[in-house]
């Protein structure tokens, strides 16, 4: 008889589990009302609940909606120790990514800026330009300053957008634009080293070690239109040193070979641009990039820690887990 009680009570309490977990997960009852029906207490019913779950009578089962690619994100996350990925669809038509990435990134700005933050802000990048372009004015101040942290002079042309990349994003996160008075690739190390000495290209140098987010894009050795249109692009002669060096992109004027580490080149005296060094110490560090074209050079500045959050697309997502 008392084995018989103790198993009349353990059905007992499976039926209650289950009654409550149906009332509340399949009728949509509130658990006020599941206390007041059964006669039992708001607390019970919040404890029957986790025992539900617990003992796998509820089950979760999460349904990605079509176009969220979360698990693509974690193993991201995993294989490359990231701290967040975001994975978009993009247009198969045209093979263009620069839309969906913008938007993407857009939408990510939108949800993580917070008061306060320090931007720092590559110059040159067609994708980081779409991203400001489909962003929405905060209504709050959500940034203090957003800094160029490669030189932002070129031809007059393509100035116009390095220009409006930084000042649009301050407008839009409600903080103060800081210019870099210079070009980004100068001719010789000498006129780098003046520029630099120069009081008001050092005032905007000091500001790098107060950023506490990074945008940048990931390039290949070939330059991006907008880069090449400034007059800041790497040179054929350039170009066949670096490859020559095992180099396969960069971020902000700095290369990096397939393993991801720093290039040193001639090129590299006579960037007017954040260090890797110092890049490395900001917190947050947001790279916008994808395509076939960049595969290597993303990869590469995964695997040595360049950039810690990942805004891509899905076919580059796929190749870089190795799919």
């Amino acid at each position: 008889m008392p084995v018989t009680g103790v198993r009349t009570a353990g059905a007992e309490q499976l039926r209650m589990l289950a009654k409550v977990a149906r009332m509340y997960h399949e009728q949509g009852m509130r658990q006020p009302e599941i206390a007041a029906q059964l006669n039992i207490s708001q607390p019970r019913v919040s404890r029957l609940l986790k025992e539900a779950a617990t003992r796998g009578i509820v089950r979760t089962v999460v349904v990605l909606p079509p176009g969220v690619h979360i698990e693509l994100e974690e193993q991201l996350q995993q294989r490359y120790g990231l701290r967040d990925a975001v994975v978009v669809d993009t247009d198969g038509s045209n093979g263009d990514v620069i839309p969906a990435l913008g938007a993407a990134a857009a939408v990510y700005l939108d949800a993580t800026l917070k008061g306060g933050d320090v931007i720092g802000i590559s110059s040159w990048s067609e994708t980081l330009l779409a991203a400001v372009d489909a962003m929405h004015p905060k209504h709050t101040q959500v940034a203090d300053r957003v800094v160029q942290i490669v030189g932002g002079v070129g031809s007059p042309e393509a100035q116009v957008q390095a220009t409006r990349l930084t000042g649009r994003l301050a407008e839009l996160t409600g903080a103060r634009p800081v210019f870099v008075p210079s070009p980004g690739l100068v001719g010789t190390p000498a006129i780098r080293r003046a520029l630099t000495q120069d009081d008001a290209v050092a005032a905007v140098m000091a500001q790098w070690k107060e950023l506490t987010v990074a945008l940048v894009g990931i390039g290949s050795l070939e330059p991006s239109p907008l880069l090449l249109q400034s007059g800041n692009a790497v040179a054929a002669a350039d170009q066949d040193e670096l490859r020559a060096l095992g180099a396969v992109g960069d971020v902000c004027l700095r290369f990096f070979d397939d393993h991801g580490r720093p290039v040193k080149s001639r090129l590299d005296q006579r960037v007017v641009g954040i260090t890797s060094a110092d890049l490395r110490t900001i917190e947050r560090r947001v790279a916008v990039a994808g395509g076939e074209q960049k595969l290597s050079a993303i990869r590469a500045a995964l695997l040595n820690d360049w950039v810690n959050v990942l805004i891509t697309d899905v076919d580059t997502a796929e190749r870089l887990i190795g799919k």
